[in-house]
């Protein structure tokens, strides 16, 4: 973050300062006094389990320079009365300011109902190679993470690469007030969040308010095999470029899976055709790999630097589908960070390709995907469906939200609760097996994925205490 007095930051947030004015901020801001950023901003918010003003004292004993809270804490502070509105108006002010001293700073943020994360990730690894980039943390995408990401930023910064997720029409437009982009790009329109927006079309209007934010000089990226994003290029003054499998300026022209489902991709621009090699599993991160060229693109590398990157790229954000070998020869996909009916279809999809291709027994741990309103129990069975099509030989199914997928699976069990789940599926697995572990993040999954990496530790430790 840019060095700001106290002063300042009252002066930008229309706040008060509690303390010595002349105390200076230099670290980003941050929300947990458990991971104290020294010199930075820590923030505190009210909530309703948990107030962060309590907190502040710590924060500032452990390093941070001051606080942002709505009441005095009796640390260095700056006092207002609505928090996360300050916060916004801060990282807006912060960006206008790094803007005007650096104005090869490029903002570029990505939406869709799945795959942001990935995208983010690549992209940011591939303009990395362009100069200092920074990206959202995880999927740190809401009204509280963006800001903090953009607070972020130094002088130098070449990229920022910001996630936008929205619950609602409208979340979107307001993040971008925050960090108005220069590159838009627009993954896909599926049925994440449904409930919560209550229908495909509203969740269609949300993601295009992203390209609608983009001034005549400005790039929007959009997915060309999507129907609803292809059709946003009419809400935007912008340039667009369009990646896909057929028709599009970055093209994804064929596809190869090794026994682990890492895809070799032939990626096609203009008269450039090159094929890469990924590290990350699963068929779909073809396309995904193409969106974040495309993206690159769009800032100004080159095809040829943008490609050479992605063959760099091994891991993405924890617990999308990390691939763990065990010991004993045990393959676990942990995909538990999230879930909906797309991204479960590509998890499925990408497990029945190992065994295929491999032999092993496939094993999918799968809990409840939140979020779906009055179609939840529609595609929970779904999923038990497709499990039988694609010839997934064990479904241990977790939770009641998820009960559902037992009805349709071919071979499934049920467990109440994550911990007996896991117990059962580690007393039930071997070294010739694939597991697949994928839920949404309130499922609390990941228990599973970490019981069934760590066994063999876990063995030794017990068997000498």
């Amino acid at each position: 973050m840019i060095a700001l007095s106290l002063a300042q930051v009252a002066s930008i947030v229309g706040g008060r300062v509690d303390g010595d004015p002349g105390v200076v901020v230099r670290g980003p801001a941050f929300l947990d006094s458990r991971s104290v950023v020294e010199q930075g901003l820590f923030v505190a918010f009210a909530g309703e389990r948990v107030d962060g003003h309590e907190y502040a004292a710590r924060a500032v004993a452990g390093g941070a320079a001051a606080a942002l809270v709505s009441r005095p804490v009796g640390v260095p502070a700056v006092v207002v009365a609505d928090v996360q509105a300050a916060l916004h108006a801060l990282a807006a002010e912060v960006l206008r300011r790094v803007r005007r001293s650096n104005p090869a700073l490029r903002v570029v943020a990505i939406t869709g109902s799945q795959g942001k994360t990935s995208v983010k990730d690549l992209l940011a690894a591939l303009l990395s190679d362009g100069g200092p980039t920074v990206a959202t943390a995880g999927s740190f995408n809401n009204e509280l993470g963006l800001p903090l990401t953009v607070l972020r930023l130094e002088e130098h910064t070449r990229h920022l690469v910001l996630e936008m997720g929205a619950r609602g029409i409208g979340h979107i437009r307001e993040l971008c007030r925050v960090a108005p982009p220069d590159v838009a790009l627009v993954l896909n329109v599926g049925k994440a969040h449904l409930g919560e927006f209550g229908s495909v079309q509203n969740i269609a209007q949300a993601k295009g308010e992203l390209v609608e934010a983009l001034g005549p000089d400005g790039v929007a990226v959009l997915n060309a095999d999507d129907p609803r994003v292809s059709a946003m290029s009419g809400r935007t003054s912008a340039r667009v470029c369009t990646y896909g499998r057929h028709g599009s300026d970055v093209r994804v022209d064929a596809v190869e899976l090794d026994d682990l489902a890492r895809p070799a991709v032939v990626l096609v621009h203009g008269d450039g055709r090159r094929r890469v090699q990924l590290h990350l599993l699963g068929e779909h991160q073809a396309i995904n790999a193409a969106a974040a060229v495309a993206g690159g693109l769009a800032c100004g590398r080159p095809f040829d630097r943008l490609v050479d990157a992605l063959e760099t790229v091994e891991t993405l954000s924890p617990w999308r589908m990390e691939l763990h070998e065990r010991a004993d020869g045990l393959v676990v996909l942990n995909d538990a960070y999230n879930a909906n009916p797309d991204s479960m279809r590509s998890a499925l999809e990408t497990l029945s390709a190992i065994g295929r291709r491999t032999g092993r027994r496939t094993v999918a741990v799968v809990g409840e995907m939140r979020e779906l309103g009055d179609t939840s129990g529609v595609e929970h069975r779904a999923v038990g469906t497709l499990t039988a099509e694609l010839g997934i030989d064990e479904v241990v199914v977790v939770g009641e939200g998820a009960r559902e997928i037992v009805a349709s699976a071919r071979a499934a069990s049920f467990y109440a609760s994550v911990a007996e789940a896991a117990a059962a599926v580690r007393d039930n697995v071997r070294g010739t097996d694939v597991v697949l572990v994928k839920a949404s993040r309130a499922a609390g999954l990941e228990q599973v994925a970490a019981v069934l990496e760590d066994r063999h530790r876990t063995d030794t430790e017990e068997g000498t205490a």
